[in-house]
């Protein structure tokens, strides 16, 4: 019994170590200045936002030639300038509306780092099945922790009280 759980401990621990290393990953690559983008946070320039959010959905609603079904409307900073981005019925697409003109446009296609960070990060590769994937690599990771468990008790308790009781058998006293 012993056998089978310490192979699939390494079998579980090799499953969950991929997504891990791709998680990695995408986070030390995030962690590098400019090579995300969206990876520097700036303070918001209140005093320079003349565009309110009604304003705001009502260009990127022009822009995309219909009323979109906005779930996100935030407001940050982007290339040193106070924007909207407008988020909902796009895909993983949104739309930018500058907040001090109201220009809106589309947002550009990501860089191929940005996109590993995403894919990698976020599981955004799975599509549909992002979140029963994540429950799915989740277990995996559950279970090869248990079988770690189960092996260090099994191996560290034979070590150590089975010398105790070799000791004990071979006319020992106790300490």
């Amino acid at each position: 019994m012993r056998a089978f759980i310490y192979k699939l401990h390494l079998l579980l621990g090799l499953a969950a170590a991929i997504p891990l290393l791709g998680w990695a990953a995408s986070g030390f690559l995030y962690s590098l200045p400019n090579a995300v983008e969206g990876g520097v946070v700036e303070k918001i320039a209140a005093e320079r936002v003349r565009v309110s959010p009604a304003e705001a959905m009502a260009s990127a609603n022009r822009l995309a030639g219909r009323e979109l079904p906005t779930t996100a409307l935030t407001l940050l900073m982007k290339d040193g300038r106070p924007q909207y981005q407008s988020i909902g019925g796009l895909g993983a697409d949104s739309i930018f509306i500058d907040a001090e003109t109201g220009v809106a446009e589309f947002s550009k296609p990501p860089t191929a780092r940005t996109r590993f960070f995403r894919e990698a990060h976020f599981y955004f590769f799975a599509g549909r099945w992002q979140v029963p994937l994540l429950l799915i690599l989740s277990g995996i990771a559950t279970l090869s922790v248990l079988t770690g468990i189960y092996l260090n008790v099994v191996y560290w308790g034979g070590r150590l009280f089975g010398r105790r009781e070799k000791r004990l058998a071979e006319g020992g006293d106790e300490d």
